[in-house]
């Protein structure tokens, strides 16, 4: 067999390779995709354009609501000081008041005083072979009435009271048939007003 009866087709090995093979459509896909990687580049600009419109009108509103706190402490603060400066007013006011009440009611009380100072002062004024124990006992009277009127009543415990150590000022301890440690005389009384002591009593207690 010669080498021409060889099984090869010689004309098919040959043959040119085809140069229009079809490569329009990768060029097709690569635009596509770039166009889409620029979409999606200006989509992700927007968004990220209005989340920084959104932050800053954000910022600016808590901005407003910061300012308008700042206003409404500024005010209360100011109410504050106004409320301070009246609640001092008002203490000095209720003071001076107060003052001038003490001052009326001790005015007052003096002027009653008085005239029992001038029955006092005619009685001692009689001759002294006159009687003035009526003009004495009638004086007293008076002064015990201003008392009374003025709240003040007498501290004067009988013989045999317990002692009260609010009330009562224990002088000495005596023999007496009084029971143990319970008053067995009145030394001088004692006064209060309402529930103030103004003097407590002077007493002797039995042992």
């Amino acid at each position: 067999m010669s080498d021409n009866d060889v099984g090869v087709d010689e004309s098919a090995a040959e043959a040119p390779v085809d140069e229009d093979v079809d490569t329009d459509g990768v060029s097709e896909d690569e635009e596509e995709f770039e166009n889409l990687e620029a979409r999606i580049a200006d989509t992700t600009a927007e968004e990220l354009a209005e989340e920084v419109r959104t932050l800053r009108e954000r910022a600016a509103d808590a901005e407003r609501r910061v300012e308008e706190r700042d206003e409404q402490i500024d005010e209360l603060e100011s109410k504050l000081k106004r409320k301070q400066a009246d609640f001092q007013n008002y203490k000095q006011r209720t003071e001076r008041q107060q003052e001038k009440l003490r001052e009326r009611a001790t005015e007052d009380l003096v002027e009653r005083l008085l005239d029992v100072r001038d029955n006092l002062s005619r009685a001692l004024s009689q001759d002294e072979d006159a009687d003035i124990r009526p003009g004495v006992e009638s004086t007293l009277e008076e002064f015990d009435r201003i008392l009374d009127e003025e709240n003040v009543t007498a501290i004067e415990p009988e013989a045999g009271d317990a002692v009260d150590p609010q009330r009562h000022e224990v002088m000495l301890r005596v023999d007496s048939d009084q029971p143990e440690d319970t008053i067995a005389e009145l030394y001088r009384p004692g006064y209060e007003m309402g529930e103030k002591v103004l003097r407590p009593a002077q007493i002797t207690v039995s042992e």
